[in-house]
């Protein structure tokens, strides 16, 4: 059961959006800015390029078939490549990758400028080295207020599927409270 607070009883003034209360973008900002997300990388090729973008909406939906979802800002320079793309690299980011988060986290800077970091696959998108990716296909795309959210499916990778993977403790990277975090043994609270 809910519970109904009228505008006279609520402490902050309430925002009515057919019949729903709504929040700022700074409200909402602040009501996630402590809930940690992983960190990803998406690249893709555009017409007049490789692009890249720093990700904290990547998220998995479903084992089977296997789909994730990850969302595109409409500021992002990225978004008119990524929003076109039939295929897309998500390259899910370790602490030890924190300098191609800022990278793809940066305005304004030629993300691939060091070809020392990356090749391109047969298909055409740009991998980073050394970083676990998914090659994936866009099956869907949903406008969502500023954002372009999208579903993806694997089709290629390089990550193990063996239990040597599932067995190493975390070396994950995670934003929060806009800061850069390292997940591991020392962060366990079991």
């Amino acid at each position: 059961m809910t519970q109904s607070v009228t505008a006279a009883e609520s402490p902050e003034p309430v925002r009515e959006t057919v019949g729903f209360p709504t929040f700022s973008p700074e409200e909402f900002k602040a009501a996630f800015r402590h809930h940690p997300g992983g960190v990803g990388l998406i690249t893709a090729v555009g017409p007049d390029g490789p692009v890249a973008m720093t990700a904290t909406s990547v998220a998995s939906v479903s084992a089977e078939p296997a789909l994730l979802v990850f969302s595109v800002s409409e500021i992002s320079s990225s978004a008119p490549a990524l929003k076109a793309a039939e295929t897309v690299v998500v390259h899910m980011l370790r602490a030890a990758d924190l300098p191609l988060a800022r990278l793809g986290a940066t305005s304004g800077i030629d993300r691939f400028a060091d070809t020392t970091l990356w090749h391109s696959l047969t298909t055409g998108e740009p991998v980073f080295h050394g970083t676990r990716w998914l090659r994936c296909r866009i099956v869907n795309r949903f406008e969502a207020g500023t954002a372009t959210l999208v579903v993806a499916q694997p089709i290629q990778s390089n990550l193990a599927t063996d239990e040597s993977d599932a067995a190493e403790t975390g070396d994950g990277l995670v934003y929060e409270n806009r800061t850069w975090h390292r997940i591991g043994e020392h962060s366990r609270t079991d």
